[in-house]
């Protein structure tokens, strides 16, 4: 259930309303906008009567929300999510945000060269992968806790924001002094443990698709830590497994426009997942942009073809570099800034 507010309720009739609906037996998260005030209403709502809280005084309308999920659904706030950063950085809005670094992060050289040219190309985020989840238990798993050291230096020496992957709940602490945006992955996007112990935490997360996700599993799974009260979550499209195997993925495009429908939350496009090739990032990166992603993921290496991780995907720093060239003129043809 969600009611909407006057533009003009006072806070006494805003808390008169919470508190009835909690004495209904419902949690009520609220969320202010530029001009009005929406409770959602989570929990057992069918039994209620909308009609009580209609005549409540500075209430403008009640309405039962029929999607499953209830704080990602884009009535929650109607005027859509921008996740805003200490530093002044945003994810969503009218700017398109740009995150890349290697997969793993493997020594210092690689990390700080990586670094200063995400810098230099103009993004805010620097990517690594300190926890690395691999289908192999042979392949490289990454440098853990001292990764993200570096990868910490290396952002703070170049003003940027770090974004990595956390796996498991008791990753959760030890990583915290080292990343801005915590990432979960595909595998763990119905980790429902996990992403519990998220809404806990007030930092942002981006979240991927899994694999084999519908979006509404998606929003369901951002669900899961929006209850928690943390409502800085970023989607991510990272290609779906389809029976096509010219690709590592087949990246799902047409998610992004659909979740921007759906949902308030903003969403990022990974192409280097979403295809696992070096030649199409490029391709797929302009597409997800002229498609209304609030940011792009992607993989990049100052040695890519001799990354420790996913080699095959990964993006010279030079083709970075002019890939961001490229992506302005897109966000430009479609009323955004890069």
């Amino acid at each position: 259930m969600i009611v909407a507010m006057q533009e003009k309720a006072t806070e006494e009739q805003i808390d008169a309303v919470i508190e009835a609906m909690e004495e209904a037996g419902v949690d009520v998260h609220r969320t202010t906008g530029a001009t009005q005030t929406i409770l959602a209403a989570v929990g057992s709502t069918a039994s209620l009567d909308l009609s009580k809280f209609e005549v409540f005084p500075g209430v403008l309308h009640v309405h039962r929300i029929s999607a499953p999920y209830k704080l990602a659904g884009r009535a929650f706030r109607p005027q859509g999510t921008v996740v805003e950063f200490p530093n002044g950085a945003r994810i969503g809005g009218e700017q398109v945000a740009v995150i890349a670094g290697p997969c793993a992060i493997e020594n210092r050289e690689q990390i700080f060269e990586t670094a200063a040219r995400v810098k230099a190309a103009g993004a805010s985020f620097l990517r690594g992968g300190a926890f690395k989840p691999r289908s192999s238990p042979y392949a490289f798993q990454g440098l853990g806790i001292p990764g993200l050291k570096l990868m910490r230096e290396a952002a703070e020496a170049n003003g940027l924001l770090t974004v990595t992957e956390v796996m498991e709940i008791a990753q959760i602490e030890p990583m915290l002094p080292y990343t801005d945006c915590f990432q979960v992955g595909a595998r763990n996007m119905q980790n429902f443990n996990l992403l519990r112990e998220l809404g806990q935490i007030r930092k942002p997360v981006l979240l991927k698709r899994g694999i084999s996700a519908t979006i509404e599993e998606l929003l369901l799974s951002s669900e899961y830590i929006m209850a928690g009260g943390n409502y800085d979550i970023i989607l991510c499209e990272r290609g779906i497994r389809t029976y096509e195997t010219s690709t590592r993925n087949t990246m799902d495009i047409a998610a992004i426009p659909v979740v921007h429908k759906l949902s308030h939350l903003p969403i990022v496009g990974d192409p280097s997942h979403g295809t696992g090739r070096r030649d199409m990032v490029g391709p797929m990166a302009k597409a997800a942009v002229a498609a209304g992603a609030d940011g792009i993921l992607v993989e990049i290496h100052p040695n890519a073809d001799k990354a420790a991780s996913d080699a095959a995907q990964t993006l010279y720093l030079d083709q970075f570099e002019k890939l961001v060239g490229e992506l302005r003129v897109i966000a430009a043809a479609v009323g955004r800034t890069l």
